[in-house]
């Protein structure tokens, strides 16, 4: 048969013209008795859907004046954590109060002029103190949101605020004082007649649509700063003279607002805001520029000055001429080598240009720290002899043979010293040969010093010598001595030889009345014993710790002498410590004036000369001396002391 159902799918597009579901089913007379009911629910429907909305819906950018609303997906995520963290400082607020504090504080993150304390501290004034890692948090989320201030339209919709819904003309006023409609029009509800006087002639309904003006003044809302205004800054926008007279004679903001608005007219909002936002800093920097004068300047300057509020806009000024100079100076700078650049390309115009020098500092860099060999190959010296053992290697190195002593060459002994040092050295009958090269620099002389001697061979008698040497400076004529103007640091790697090093000084400058003290990470000094400390044992990291902070000034500017012990860290993972403490200190010599004697000791250390430019050292002892073990056996005495 023609009709019978093939089974097979059919489309119904083009079927179904000109029906609807239910369509056939006739009306119920019932709902026409109901139809006023009907319409009125519709009507409270439409008004109560939008409260389910979130201030985040689509399409409900116009309900309320949020001034950023995010773009993606991300951002929108990242809003709702940035609300999330608003909530808990401020505690359960309506939505609308959250997200305008987070209109307030993306304002402040996103201000790259503003520098980070100013920053935070309008932040905290926001959301009330913050630990650290709060904030942190907080600006990261700042960071995140990438979408802020693109759109300019949703920039500016604090400003075009008032061309969607209309404000009235006092834009700050208490909010019985007038009611807005949907329609963009204030209208003025006061019963009360005396409120009718000169505004009343102007209409009771304002319309505050500013966008159907043609003429409308257009002044963004921004910071105004101090710099801006000159003697015709207002003279630029509109009449100077009525305006500044308003400025000054106004007794409130009010009725300054009121009489702008009469003088401007109503297109001029905005502009209206800035005058009334910043009405000390326009009058006083307006009459600072058009002064006639120098006395006139002056005396306002210093009215400026007497006032709190106005002395922060006279230093907002000066800062800022002070920039000018710089950056007129960097200018002038800039210009002048660039002529100078193009002198030297006219003179060697015609040679070719030499290749210039690229430093790679990652090829510089050793990762290996103190297994870091720069030698291509060890040479023993003659006689050594190298046995293979299961696990390791034995390498013999026969002793050096003691060299003889020089014609001239003689040990210094205890009597010659000065007698403030003696005391020192009580039990010993002469010093050892490196002690005896080194007298004359060490005792007689306040020159930085570089000593490699090998272990034993009595280093630490020379670093002795040099804090006696220090000691004697502040010796009074009745032998008393001012421990109180002085300071002097020992640093050890180690804390074992920072304990070693405490008991030895104690033992041998008990005489002298000097205190010394172990700092590390096992043993605190608060300021009272540093302050009574005149010799402080410490650790590299110790010591940088300290004088990295701004507070121990007070007795660390009174450091005479830092000792430095095995110097040869540098070379270790350690070495960028010690390498900031001798720049640090010498940095600070070349700023105060006042000389701080670096004294380093090393028992291995091949490259000294590259050791002693750093540290500016004197070199006492000639590369002959250097590993000698004739050093040890000096003293036929055997009375000095080993390291």
């Amino acid at each position: 048969r023609r009709d019978e159902p093939t089974g097979e799918v059919l489309s119904l597009v083009g079927k179904l013209e000109g029906t609807k579901m239910g369509g056939q089913v006739p009306e119920d007379q019932t709902s026409e008795a109901g139809g006023e009911t009907r319409q009125r629910d519709e009507d409270r429907h439409d008004i109560n859907k939008m409260k389910g909305y979130t201030l985040l819906s689509e399409g409900i950018d116009e309900m309320v004046g949020i001034v950023y609303k995010p773009k993606t997906k991300e951002t929108r995520e990242t809003y709702e954590v940035l609300l999330s963290f608003i909530h808990a400082a401020l505690g359960d607020q309506p939505r609308d109060i959250l997200c305008g504090a987070a209109d307030e504080v993306l304002a402040v993150l996103k201000n790259d002029k503003m520098r980070d304390k100013e920053r935070r501290r309008e932040v905290e004034q926001l959301l009330g103190p913050a630990d650290d890692t709060r904030y942190h948090v907080l600006v990261n989320l700042g960071k995140k949101i990438s979408d802020y201030g693109g759109d300019k339209d949703l920039q500016n919709m604090d400003d075009n605020i008032d061309e969607t819904y209309g404000v009235n003309v006092q834009f700050e006023s208490d909010e019985e004082e007038g009611d807005e409609d949907q329609f963009g029009e204030v209208r003025d509800e006061h019963s009360d007649e005396d409120s009718e006087g000169e505004e009343a002639g102007v209409g009771c309904a304002l319309s505050a649509n500013l966008g159907a003006t043609g003429d409308v003044m257009t002044v963004k809302k921004k910071d105004l700063h101090p710099r801006d205004i000159d003697a015709f800054w207002l003279q630029r926008q509109l009449s100077p003279d009525e305006v500044l007279e308003i400025l000054k004679t106004a007794s409130d903001d009010r009725e300054c607002e009121n009489q702008l608005v009469l003088l401007l007219g109503f297109n001029t909002f905005d502009f209206i805001k800035i005058l009334r936002q910043h009405r000390r800093m326009i009058q006083y920097c307006t009459m600072l520029a058009s002064a006639q004068s120098e006395a006139e300047k002056e005396r306002i300057t210093g009215k400026m000055e007497s006032d709190q509020e106005l002395s922060k806009i006279l230093y907002q000024l000066q800062e800022t001429e002070k920039e000018d100079i710089i950056r007129e100076e960097r200018s002038r700078r800039e210009r002048l080598r660039k002529s100078r650049a193009d002198d030297a390309m006219d003179t060697d115009h015609g040679e070719s240009m030499a290749p210039r020098q690229l430093l790679d500092l990652d090829d510089l860099a050793f990762t290996q720290g103190s297994h870091f060999m720069a030698n291509k190959r060890c040479q023993l010296p003659d006689g050594s002899f190298r046995k293979q053992r299961k696990g390791y290697e034995e390498v013999h190195v026969p002793a050096l043979k003691p060299k003889p002593f020089a014609d001239d060459e003689v040990l210094v002994p205890i009597e010659k010293l000065p007698k403030y040092a003696q005391a020192g050295f009580e039990g010993f009958k002469t010093l050892n040969r490196i002690q005896s090269k080194l007298y004359k620099t060490t005792l007689e002389t306040d020159e930085n010093l570089l000593v490699c001697a090998p272990t034993g061979a009595g280093k630490t008698n020379v670093a002795l010598m040099a804090m006696l040497r220090e000691i004697g400076k502040h010796i009074n004529l009745d032998g008393t001595i001012n421990v109180d103007d002085f300071k002097i640091i020992y640093i050890a790697p180690m804390r074992s030889l920072v304990q070693e090093m405490v008991g030895s000084f104690s033992k041998r400058l008990a005489s002298y009345g000097i205190t010394v003290s172990e700092l590390t990470g096992d043993h605190q000094l608060c300021k009272e014993e540093i302050n009574a400390t005149q010799i402080i044992v410490c650790t590299p990291e110790k010591w940088d710790i300290i004088t990295r902070k701004g507070g121990e000034r007070t007795y660390t500017q009174l450091v005479r002498l830092i000792i430095i012990d095995e110097i040869h860290l540098l070379h270790d993972d350690r070495g960028p410590v010690l390498e900031s403490l001798v720049a640090r200190t010498i940095r600070n010599v070349e700023l105060t004036q006042e000389d701080v004697r670096l004294l380093g000791l090393s028992a291995t250390l091949p490259n000294y000369e590259d050791v002693a430019t750093c540290l500016d050292a004197y070199m006492g002892c000639d590369q002959e001396y250097k590993f000698s073990a004739d050093v040890k056996e000096a003293d036929s005495d055997g009375d000095s002391d080993s390291d």
